[in-house]
Formats: C-alpha cells, structure tokens, sequence
C-alpha cells in the first residue's frame, strides 16, 4: 500500500465497520429498496467541497454530480455529451428529487481559470466549459462574486429544462444557490427577498 493511499485505506476500512457490517447495515438496506433521495446536488470538484462531508450526510441522503465551476449548461439536445443534463434528468425525472441545490464556493479555479488571460496553461477543455458563464462585465466582479454571478446563471439555466420548469411551477420541485466559504466554513444562501446571500443557518429555506 503506497503512502499516499493510506489514509484513505483506513478510511475504507472505517466505512465498513460503520456502514456494511451488522444485520442492519445501511448498505445492505440500500442495496435492497434502491436509492430514494430527495435532494440533488450540483457541486465542484473541489477537493476541498464535498457536499455529503460538508452536511454531514450517510449514503443514500445525496445526488450529487460535480463538474468544474459547478455550472448547469443551457438545455440542449443536439450538442455532444451532456453529463450534467444527463444527471439533471435522471435525479428529476427517475428518481423524482424534490429539491436541487446549486453549490457554489469561494476560491473557484474553475471562475479563476475563466478570469485569466494565461494562454500558456493547459486548458483543452475548461476554458470552453466555463464561458458558459461568461459575462462582459466580468472585470468589474472578484472571482468570488463571479461564482455567485455563475450560480444566477446555472440557476436561470436550470429552468430551460422543460421537466425542471414544469415541477417548479408546480411546486414539486425547488432550487437554491448557496455559496460555501472556504475560509470560514460557512454556507451562506440566496434570500429572494433580500436579494443577497445570508448565512444558511439564520435564513428560512
């Protein structure tokens, strides 16, 4: 075992022993009446934002699917491969999910990528990716508040799915943006109301 997969081999271990063993193992459970989450989750790939560990969630709580910058693309067919669609369809459509969360954070390399000028660095595909986001105003925002302006985007963007507008408006189906500081730890989420984000412990969902 190589160094550099240790801990995470203890970390198996760990999950077996909380997880799989006993009669009443929660993994035997899942495996015999399916996955039946009600939230969705489009997060990062971020190594420092894991949704589940961030809400402390067991498996089976979440549907998560990460992607750089956390961005939901406009609905459309006739383009290439749409993993994020995909997912997006699955989680709404199969698994009938009742609420999507759309979350952002502070740091992004993704919104960092998007902002730089650096034609050196290796970008094959991020670049394309994120200027889904793109906006002409964007030297006037930090890469912070681009994130959050990436999450009004998504957000927007979410409703071009004919199945996510649907549920929405019938009140199947909600959306949230929150916005995870790094630094602090802390999520905060988009108030209507306000029309700004507040932390998500001292605002009603």
């Amino acid at each position: 075992m190589k160094n550099n997969l240790k801990k995470f081999f203890e970390g198996y271990i760990a999950f077996r022993d909380t997880y799989v063993h006993g009669d009443q193992s929660v993994m035997k459970m899942l495996s015999k009446e399916g996955q039946k989450p009600e939230v969705m989750v489009i997060a990062c790939c971020d190594s420092r934002v894991d949704p589940a560990l961030i809400l402390q969630c067991d498996p089976g709580d979440l549907f998560v699917v990460r992607n750089v910058a956390n961005i939901v693309p406009v609905y459309n067919k006739d383009v290439g491969f749409q993993g994020t669609s995909a997912a997006l369809e699955f989680g709404v459509c199969y698994l009938n999910i009742k609420v999507i969360v759309l979350l952002g954070h502070s740091q992004c390399g993704g919104i960092e990528a998007l902002l730089c000028n650096d034609d050196a660095r290796q970008t094959d595909f991020i670049k394309n990716w994120v200027s889904i986001v793109k906006n002409e105003a964007k030297t006037q925002l930090s890469a912070d508040d681009y994130a959050k302006y990436a999450l009004k985007q998504s957000y927007k963007n979410c409703q071009t799915f004919p199945w996510i507008k649907e549920r929405v408006e019938s009140g199947d189906l909600d959306i949230y943006r929150w916005f995870f500081d790094i630094k602090a730890g802390q999520i905060f989420t988009y108030c209507d109301e306000q029309k700004e984000y507040e932390p998500l412990d001292t605002c009603e969902l």
